[in-house]
């Protein structure tokens, strides 16, 4: 099979699941966002769990070439540095991480009643807490593992939020303004002028 094929019907599946949720993942929905043959989609994954399968492995690859490509980076260097880390973090919700996130929201309630999802979705989660508590530690923050699991669950929770827009609840929590709501939650958890 095609492999460059197997992608662009993987990442037709991801906005699928984004735009259409659970429901709307059909064989024939991807094969008409991916702009191929009716049937090329069941060819490829020829049930619906075959889909999702593809679309929560696609999710994982793409997670871990942006952390890949984070990594690269020089890493924050400082606590302005860390907010300017998890802002961008933020701000890539609403713009070209939105697609991704919704099928990985949409995901995990699949995973409610297909457990085996769980285990592709896990590594996202658990890369975060653990690159989240790197990069509070590389901006020379007084971590603990407690403090920066706080802080990875603050911006997760954020996620959905971010992801639905509704202005009363982004203004209710902050969000309408990322880099206040990071600062505020770094300040929160890792006060200025407290001492570890």
């Amino acid at each position: 099979m095609n492999p460059d094929r197997r992608d662009r019907l993987r990442d037709a599946a991801i906005e699928v699941l984004a735009r259409d949720g659970g429901r709307g993942l059909t064989h024939r929905a991807v094969d008409q966002a991916a702009e191929v043959p009716s049937g090329t989609t069941k060819n490829y994954f020829p049930t619906r769990d075959a889909v999702l399968r593809a679309v929560a492995e696609r999710c994982l690859e793409q997670y871990l070439a942006l952390t890949e490509q984070l990594a690269a980076g020089p890493g924050p260097a400082d606590r302005e540095g860390l907010v300017a880390l998890f802002r961008s973090l933020l701000e890539n919700v609403a713009g070209p991480g939105r697609a991704r996130l919704l099928a990985v929201l949409e995901l995990q309630a699949e995973a409610t009643r297909r457990p085996w999802l769980s285990g592709i979705l896990d590594p996202m989660a658990s890369g975060d807490f653990a690159g989240f508590e790197l990069a509070q530690r590389a901006a020379g923050l007084p971590v603990t593992p407690q403090r920066a699991a706080v802080v990875t669950l603050a911006l997760h929770a954020a996620v959905p939020h971010l992801l639905t827009d509704g202005p009363g609840t982004l203004a209710a929590a902050g969000l309408d303004d990322p880099d206040r709501f990071v600062r505020d939650l770094l300040d929160t958890v890792y006060p200025p002028d407290a001492t570890a």
